[in-house]
């Protein structure tokens, strides 16, 4: 048994938790919501995010954040990445070399441009750091329906104790050592299953859905292999089986929001709509960044940022796409 405390309340936070206490782990359960946490603690409920699971009274649920921190070895973080500096800020004084940090948030520090292992990093100084990531609707995790993802570490040890940890019959980890391929495949697939909602708010079919995927972990990966990824990431479980699952799901908040801007709801009503974070769209912001300062050509992300932040219409985003010069499909890069 291994005592681990999970940042984060939302449906994710609250999945790993349940997931980790079903392989007889001391867990712990942190949001900064107070009243959220009382909530679970009187009713055994995540009614907000997960209505229709149980958690069980063994799974610690707290606002002491001096608590949380103090009484685990492992620390998952599980926050929208808006509120990772500010969640790190606060843990920083409690943390020491023997904590380990596993990230399970998706998206990129816009002020910085960095991951968000970066970002955590200069913050909480050195310290053993993991991610994982991959493609796990926490609606389905707490369901158990096998679903498989990757941790990734530059200490392969630590990767492989971190597998020990989550892995059981329902919940198939691998381990991979290309930490940068892994955050940038999971940040960068939420901006494309916004352009596949868009698509499917114009009532477009599955051959525009499909274009958008191939054409998108194309972008995904010369943008990524630019920052240093390696190529063979985004065709595994990070990249492509990301994008796969948030670009067609109902699960995918970021496919919904799409979905709706697609319908023509302003973006500001299509996030309350929904009632969670769209990391995507954020995202789009650091990625067309990312993009132009690294000299990659993206252009669905690029019309997905002119959508999002530019007026720009949805069917003229498409004809842009549509009418771009001609070109290869594939060049060596």
């Amino acid at each position: 048994m291994t005592n681990i405390t999970v940042l984060g309340a939302g449906s994710w936070g609250t999945a790993l938790a349940l997931l980790l206490n079903s392989n007889s782990h001391n867990v712990t359960l942190w949001s900064y919501n107070k009243e959220h946490i009382k909530l679970i603690q009187s009713t055994g409920k995540n009614s907000r995010f997960l209505p229709d699971v149980t958690i069980p009274k063994s799974i610690n649920a707290t606002y002491d954040i001096e608590q949380a921190i103090t009484r685990s070895k492992y620390i998952v973080c599980a926050l929208p990445s808006v509120a990772i500096k500010s969640a790190m800020e606060l843990i920083k004084r409690y943390t020491t070399k023997e904590h380990v940090i596993v990230n399970s948030s998706k998206g990129l520090y816009e002020d910085k441009l960095c991951r968000l292992s970066e970002l955590i990093r200069s913050i909480i100084g050195d310290i053993p750091m993991a991610v994982l990531s991959g493609p796990s609707h926490a609606e389905e995790v707490v369901m158990t329906t096998p679903s498989a993802c990757v941790v990734a570490s530059h200490d392969i040890q630590l990767a492989i104790n971190i597998q020990n940890l989550f892995m059981n019959k329902n919940f198939r980890v691998y381990v991979n050592k290309d930490v940068v391929g892994v955050e940038i495949g999971a940040a960068l697939k939420n901006v494309i299953a916004l352009a596949t909602g868009i698509s499917d708010g114009l009532s477009f079919g599955d051959n525009t859905k499909a274009a958008l995927i191939t054409r998108g972990i194309n972008e995904i990966s010369r943008l990524g292999i630019a920052l240093g990824a390696n190529r063979e990431t985004f065709f595994g479980l990070t990249g492509i089986g990301d994008l796969i699952v948030t670009c067609t799901s109902m699960h995918s908040r970021n496919r919904k929001a799409g979905i709706l801007i697609g319908r023509g709801v302003d973006i500001e009503l299509a996030i309350k709509d929904i009632g969670m974070v769209a990391e995507g769209i954020n995202t789009a912001k650091s990625a067309k960044k990312l993009a132009l300062k690294h000299g990659v050509n993206t252009p669905i992300i690029s019309e997905v940022y002119d959508i999002l932040f530019k007026q720009k219409k949805p069917k003229q985003a498409v004809m842009n796409l549509m009418l771009r010069d001609k070109t290869f499909e594939y060049i060596e890069f």
